[in-house]
């Protein structure tokens, strides 16, 4: 598997199960996808959730109704409790050509990784389903060590920009942003905001 980051704000995702790992699933989606819920019973962190619930017993459907079910859609997501059942989404997916996640039974084509956001960055990080514990300790050790990191990112973004303009060595530029981000004193100065640790950049790597 290789990490990709997908633009989800045009693609459809069917979750099949509307139990609380159902819902965990489509809320990863909800936030840029149009995702839709196929379950006979819906759990209540689905409410708030921007999504489409259908409601519809799972419990022995045919195979065509599950292939019908999947028309349009990007990928999928098995999360009922059946195993069975779930493989069998799966089957159906790979005759559809679907993108399949399954959260119990035989493993499919891609994984929801522990995701840390900011509103600059996003970072993903997964063990392939080996340990899901690693990839949380590793989501909250980056929260609590770069608190600042959403203004790191815009910083940097606007030390790339004053360089171009200011600086035609390539290299340079390299290694003023570079050094910026080792700093220490920097990331101790975004805590005070952007307009104070670029005056800190400024007289120390601009003057």
């Amino acid at each position: 598997m290789i990490p990709l980051l997908v633009d989800f704000s045009k693609k459809k995702v069917a979750i099949f199960g509307g139990g609380d790992v159902g819902a965990r699933k489509a809320a990863f989606f909800a936030q840029e996808g149009s995702v839709v819920v196929y379950s006979r019973s819906f759990s209540p962190a689905l409410t708030d959730l921007p999504v489409t619930r259908i409601t519809i017993d799972l419990g022995g459907i045919p195979d065509e109704k599950l292939l019908s079910l999947l028309e349009g859609f990007f990928c999928a997501v098995a999360a009922t409790p059946d195993p069975g059942l779930n493989n069998r989404i799966g089957e159906a997916c790979r005759r559809k050509g679907i993108l399949f996640n399954n959260a119990e039974g035989e493993r499919g084509d891609f994984l929801i990784p522990s995701v840390v956001r900011g509103e600059h960055f996003i970072l993903a990080v997964s063990t392939e389903g080996a340990s899901p514990a690693i990839p949380r300790f590793i989501r909250e050790h980056l929260e609590e060590t770069f608190p600042y990191l959403d203004r790191m990112v815009s910083v940097q973004e606007r030390l790339r920009a004053y360089l171009r303009e200011c600086q035609p060595d390539p290299q340079v530029r390299r290694e003023i942003l570079w050094n910026v981000l080792k700093d220490r004193d920097v990331w101790a100065a975004l805590r005070k905001g952007e307009t104070y640790t670029w005056s800190l950049i400024a007289g120390r790597y601009l003057a």
